[in-house]
């Protein structure tokens, strides 16, 4: 059986000795089986009919498209002190290293690159310069441009990301743009036709057509560290090139209902699947990451698995038809086991919406922010049950959870990052140090200026980020261990939701 291929439609450059040579990009995501690399796509034909059997007009469709695609542009500077030394995985990430991986291979026979540059597509989605495209478009980059379909350039500011969903929300300072409204995914068939809209290489916005050819597709693990990945992709076979990543899936309508992110393939070239993260997730985290900074992510409190013949032997669960999510296990305290709902219930509808597996059950839940009440059908010993749940964030309460910003602000301290000198003159690797201190988390639990955080939660603190984006996937409180200038080590618990 051939390997299937996960492909990031996103273009690299690497400045250096070696960018010269820089075709492709070949990038282990540490997921067996799952691969990204940058790739071009040959070129496909349509019947190109409708339903009724007339020629389908993809015109007005482009038109309301291709000005508001626009093509996004990173840099990434990596620092002297940030290099280590690896053992490269493959032939090109020797020569190329890898732009979702902070490491940087050392290739003994040519000059270190300083800075890598990457690019993909973005999706304007208001007149005042808001563009949706993916996270691994712009993660980690240190400077984003937009260019528009009409050449104009414009720098952009990162609003928030959202690593779970691969999607990224943008803001560029212009007015008056060419933009697209969301549609419902929720209305998308199979079979329905649909546009793929991308603007790669900064040549303006190209279009390919397709079908919808599946719903709810789970692909695996995308991010690379995010434990709560929302897997249910729109599968089409409209041909999404490199570049792509970012780009508008939209219908005939010039609605948008869906942003392109992958395709799967057994070489690692465009073979006639593409994926895209449905409209109605999208819209969520944007509007999310627009008002809080931060997605607010509902959790229901289960883990799941496909309803199927084989899990009803293994489970010994008898039904009469075989759809839906089983709930293989229950988190204690959580939202579901609250509500009243059992290992091996059949969950079926959320909100009267059918559930078809555990890819439909993670769609329908990414919709609602904590606090949220929602109604779960479940199908138990072949007897139908509701359940009214309120759904909580994942520290298990119903509070709006605090942005990125605001949990580093509640610190209440100034902290700045350690030279090579004087983490050598210390007898440390790697350090955060507490410049100034006022009320707020580090100075409660008794933290004093000087302090030097090494780690957190079991974590190597290098950069103030790695602290920001601790503090981010933390649920309830963190540890921290450090020392002082006069060489006492100290650890204190934080707690964060306070």
């Amino acid at each position: 059986m051939k390997k299937i291929v996960l492909v990031a439609a996103l273009v690299s450059a690497v400045v250096g000795a070696s960018a010269s040579l820089l075709t492709s990009i070949f990038v282990s995501n540490k997921t067996e089986n799952v691969k990204y690399m940058q790739t071009s796509a040959p070129k496909v034909q349509w019947a190109n009919l409708s339903e009724t059997g007339q020629p389908v007009d993809f015109t007005y469709a482009a038109e309301q498209t291709i000005h508001a695609v626009v093509h996004v542009k990173t840099v990434y500077k990596v620092e002297e002190n940030q290099r280590r030394r690896q053992q490269p995985q493959s032939l090109l990430d020797f020569f190329f290293g890898d732009p979702f991986d902070d490491r940087v291979y050392v290739n003994p026979y040519q000059q270190q690159p300083r800075e890598s540059r990457a690019s993909g597509s973005g999706v304007i989605i208001s007149a005042d310069g808001y563009i949706v495209t993916n996270n691994h478009v712009i993660d980690r980059a240190s400077e984003v441009e937009i260019t528009l379909n009409d050449k104009k350039t414009y720098t952009a500011k990162v609003i928030g990301a959202d690593p779970a969903t691969d999607v990224a929300l943008l803001k560029i300072d212009a007015t008056n743009l060419s933009y697209l409204t969301f549609g419902n995914s929720d209305n998308v068939k199979i079979g329905e036709w649909v546009l793929a809209v991308g603007n790669p290489f900064d040549l303006t916005s190209t279009v390919t057509a397709g079908i919808v050819s599946a719903k709810a597709r789970n692909l695996g693990q995308i991010s690379q560290s995010n434990k709560m990945d929302v897997q249910s992709f729109i599968q089409t076979d409209a041909a999404v090139n490199m570049g792509n990543s970012g780009g508008a899936l939209v219908n005939t309508n010039g609605e948008l209902i869906g942003i392109n992110t992958a395709i799967a393939s057994t070489t690692g070239m465009y073979a006639g699947y593409s994926f895209a993260v449905p409209s109605q997730i999208a819209k969520k985290v944007v509007d999310d990451l627009k008002e809080y900074g931060v997605v607010q992510r509902a959790m229901l409190g289960v883990y799941m698995a496909d309803f199927s013949p084989e899990a009803a032997k293994k489970f010994n669960i008898s039904a009469k038809e075989f759809k839906g999510a089983i709930v293989t296990e229950i988190i204690s305290g959580s939202a579901a086991e609250i509500a009243g709902i059992k290992r091996y219930d059949i969950i079926t509808h959320i909100n009267n919406i059918e559930v078809n597996s555990a890819s439909d059950l993670q769609e329908q839940i990414a919709r609602y922010k904590p606090n949220d009440k929602i109604t779960v059908d479940v199908i138990r010993d072949e007897k139908v049950k509701h359940f009214d749940v309120i759904l909580r964030n994942k520290v298990g309460g119903i509070n709006i959870v605090k942005s990125n910003d605001e949990l580093f602000e509640s610190l209440g301290a100034t902290l700045e990052e350690l030279s090579t000198s004087e983490l050598n003159r210390l007898g440390i690797k790697n350090g955060v140090q507490v410049k100034t201190i006022k009320d707020g988390k580090l100075q409660k639990v008794g933290i004093s200026k000087g302090f030097i955080i090494t780690q957190m939660n079991y974590t190597p603190v290098k950069t103030v980020d790695d602290i920001k984006e601790i503090l981010n996937d933390a649920t309830g409180g963190v540890f921290v261990e450090g020392i002082y200038t006069n060489g006492k080590r100290a650890y204190y618990a934080i707690n964060i939701d306070e």
